[in-house]
């Protein structure tokens, strides 16, 4: 018996047939979610780049809009902080969809068009750094920032296999307050 025994092991140890098998049920699941995981974080920076693209192009016109300019020459003062939410969710200052982001409004965006009378120095006094490359002694900033919930497709999204519903991306752009 001892015998018939160890020979069938025998058999099993030098038979090779399956070990491919073996190692593919082994592997693919990891080899799944390994790819899974670097498709979600894909989409993720996908996502905060759209919108870093949108608050850069919202501050560089918040920066470079007037009202002023509007108001002065006899037409409709224009509301410049308005129009550069409108560029950052949407691309254009008529504000028609579709959005950069599903879901991302007008609302998620903050623009803060810096008065004159508190512009910042552009030295820094602790360290002597010129700020923002000025060449004056005061720099006015329009700053545009914002928030996305990213959501991970709802329930199929990897991030929804280890309870993570939303990610909020935030993100900010600020540029050189430009007047005419």
């Amino acid at each position: 018996m001892l015998n018939l025994l160890s020979r069938t092991f025998s058999c099993f140890r030098r038979d090779e047939r399956g070990t491919v098998l073996v190692e593919m049920a082994i592997v693919a699941p990891l080899m799944f979610v390994l790819s899974a995981g670097v498709f979600e974080f894909g989409n993720i920076i996908h996502d905060k780049l759209l919108m870093e693209a949108g608050l850069t192009d919202a501050a560089r016109f918040a920066a470079r809009c007037n009202s002023q300019l509007y108001t002065n020459a006899g037409l409709a003062a224009i509301d410049c902080a308005d129009l550069a939410k409108k560029i950052a969710v949407f691309g254009n200052v008529a504000g028609t969809a579709p959005a950069r982001l599903y879901g991302w409004t007008k609302s998620d965006v903050t623009i803060s068009i810096a008065d004159p009378a508190t512009c910042k120095n552009a030295v820094d006094p602790a360290t002597g750094t010129v700020l923002y490359l000025s060449t004056t002694s005061q720099v006015c900033i329009v700053t545009a920032s914002g928030t996305y919930a990213y959501s991970s497709l709802d329930s199929v999204g990897l991030l929804s296999l280890i309870n993570v519903t939303t990610v909020t991306l935030g993100a900010s752009h600020q540029e050189r307050l430009i007047r005419f």
